[in-house]
């Protein structure tokens, strides 16, 4: 029996990372939030000021007996721009920026190798920009930001930015895929 794992990602938007990551086979769970900085218990308003140093965050309850950590990171790598700094089209600032926050040695090491291989890979022309760190704390974001893009997928935002990056985890990933319900 499979014991769940943490990965802990930052793609600019949490709304996408909630809606992408759930899409998939072997996540449990994908919670919003605030890691990477220095405020304890940071509010939505104040990670928007750029001045905590939190990004927004998913954490990602997943088994590792149904999708790695490779897997994860994969995707991760390939839903985002990781070659911009501290943003993600609109979103500007360091809350934004492309991150991965590891739980434990190992994740630290095969988020490396996987970074330095996507730099490898010449698909981008820029270079990477995503951040390794070790995970201090997360903190949940409030309530509002839970299941976001569920709640309010006809909202402009919704349909104009994580909407296209769902058709495009779709087309790629479709193997990887929940059923649909």
């Amino acid at each position: 029996m499979n014991k769940t794992k943490i990965a802990v990602f930052g793609t600019g938007c949490f709304w996408c990372s909630e809606a992408i990551f759930k899409q998939l086979c072997g996540v449990i769970s994908v919670t919003p939030g605030y890691a990477g900085g220095t405020t304890p218990g940071p509010t939505y308003e104040q990670v928007c000021t750029g001045l905590t140093g939190h990004a927004e965050m998913a954490q990602i309850e997943f088994d590792p007996g149904v999708i790695s950590y490779e897997d994860l990171l994969e995707i991760f790598l390939n839903v985002h721009d990781p070659t911009s700094l501290n943003r993600q089209g609109n979103d500007v600032g360091t809350q934004y920026r492309s991150i991965i926050l590891t739980t434990f040695q190992t994740q630290k090491e095969i988020a490396k190798k996987s970074v330095k291989h996507l730099e490898e890979s010449h698909q981008f022309t820029q270079p990477v920009v995503t951040v390794i760190e070790p995970l201090r704390h997360f903190y949940r974001a409030e309530k509002s930001h839970q299941d976001y893009y569920a709640n309010h997928s006809d909202q402009s935002y919704c349909r104009l930015v994580i909407s296209p990056k769902l058709q495009h985890l779709r087309q790629k990933y479709a193997a990887k895929l929940k059923p649909v319900e």
